[in-house]
């Protein structure tokens, strides 16, 4: 079958982990046969817009097509503005700005079925394509659909809801997403997680693990910006040390927040407690999380968080947000930790939970792992794509 996905997120020349569970999941299926062409849809910044920021100057760096390990993304131009605004005819424009390259590609790659991984605005434009074209739409939603695009104006919601009511398949990437898109619309979804690649556990001593001998290491893992709470677990941890002397949190990252993270831990004077790692591969990032004891990443604004899983497949107990992506998948003091949302005492409660019942927390590690080796691999997860993509094709 051949599948046309539109996804606004997805690895750029300047922010690879941009959309990089999408494309995963996108690789895996052109595996499996599924023949595949990724719209990639981008601001248009002409000049003088293109030196407003870095931002918009970045936008007008990338290339109009490009391939990316043997899949092959076209970033069409379309009318955006800053700040969301008219955020609810955005899918309008995302279609106006596409419509020609799809009349093109339609010719020599003629799609059976319409894959979108947002619903505004990447939703709307399928919606619309769908038309045109008379191919089914499935829509992979967001938890940015849901928890602020919903809430953005009664404009939003009205197009949110137009695209869940036409799409033929809604695809909900956690348990969490998938109830409160019943609960707001009274719409049922699949819920296909995404996964993590078994291969790119790292197995085997690690000389990292040296360095930090005797510590009890504290892991974050993702880019650094506001709503990842990175400045919850630095405030945590300055009341950690009080008790526990023998405590390094490692960040494993980069992004705008990071000089303001480094301020504020040299402010509260936990620079002996605190290492900025910065960007690295693949394979290096899983091997901080092979050396870890606990990943705490209390990011109140996920859809599902890919990293935990990861973390979690190497039998590490995790921290997370009670109702954001990863509940539901992290049950309370069964896997790991649940705490509330941008709340420091409960942040300070789940660490120290793990640190004072080191066996419990090995029990957890042992069942997140499993859990994430028997449900959430790319493998189970283009399973069950490539099965809801052949049940729109009979229907």
């Amino acid at each position: 079958m051949k599948v046309l996905e539109i996804s606004h997120m997805y690895p750029l020349f300047y922010d690879l982990n941009n959309g990089i569970a999408i494309h995963k999941q996108i690789k895996i299926l052109k595996d499996k046969r599924c023949e595949i062409s990724v719209i990639s849809p981008i601001p248009w910044s002409p000049f003088p817009i293109k030196y407003m920021s870095n931002k918009w100057n970045l936008y007008s760096k990338i290339p109009k097509y490009k391939v990316m390990e043997d899949v092959e993304v076209y970033h069409p131009r379309y009318l955006t503005f800053p700040k969301s605004y008219l955020l609810a005819s955005s899918g309008i424009r995302m279609y106006q700005g596409i419509k020609k390259l799809v009349e093109k590609l339609c010719h020599k790659f003629p799609f059976d079925i319409i894959h979108t991984h947002m619903a505004l605005p990447d939703g709307y434009a399928g919606m619309l394509l769908s038309k045109d074209y008379n191919k089914p739409l499935i829509i992979t939603f967001q938890a940015t659909d849901l928890d602020i695009t919903a809430k953005h104006d009664n404009n939003c919601l009205q197009s949110l809801k137009k695209v869940f009511m036409t799409a033929d398949k809604i695809i909900s990437p956690s348990p969490r997403l998938n109830k409160q898109l019943f609960d707001k619309f009274k719409i049922k979804s699949n819920t296909i997680g995404y996964g993590i690649d078994p291969k790119n556990i790292f197995i085997g001593d690690s000389n990292i693990k040296f360095k930090y001998k005797d510590n009890f290491i504290l892991l974050s893992v993702s880019r650094l910006i506001k709503t990842k709470g990175i400045v919850l677990n630095i405030y945590a941890l300055k009341e950690l040390v009080k008790r526990y002397k023998r405590i390094v949190y490692l960040i494993v990252g980069d992004g705008p927040q990071r000089q303001y993270l480094k301020d504020l831990v040299l402010n509260l004077g936990l620079e002996k407690n605190v290492e900025f790692i910065g960007q690295l591969p693949n394979r290096n990032v899983m091997e901080y999380m092979s050396i870890c004891d606990l990943f705490t990443l209390p990011s109140w604004q996920e859809t599902l968080g890919l990293v935990y899983l990861e973390v979690m497949a190497h039998g590490k107990p995790v921290i997370g947000v009670r109702g954001q992506g990863i509940d539901g998948i992290v049950e309370h003091k069964r896997n790991g930790m649940l705490v509330e949302p941008k709340d420091i005492d409960s942040l300070v409660e789940g660490i120290e939970y793990l640190t004072n019942h080191p066996q419990e927390a090995r029990k957890m590690g042992e069942r997140a792992k499993e859990l994430v080796l028997e449900n959430y691999t790319w493998e189970q997860n283009a399973e069950k794509t490539l099965k809801v993509y052949q049940e729109v094709l009979e229907k």
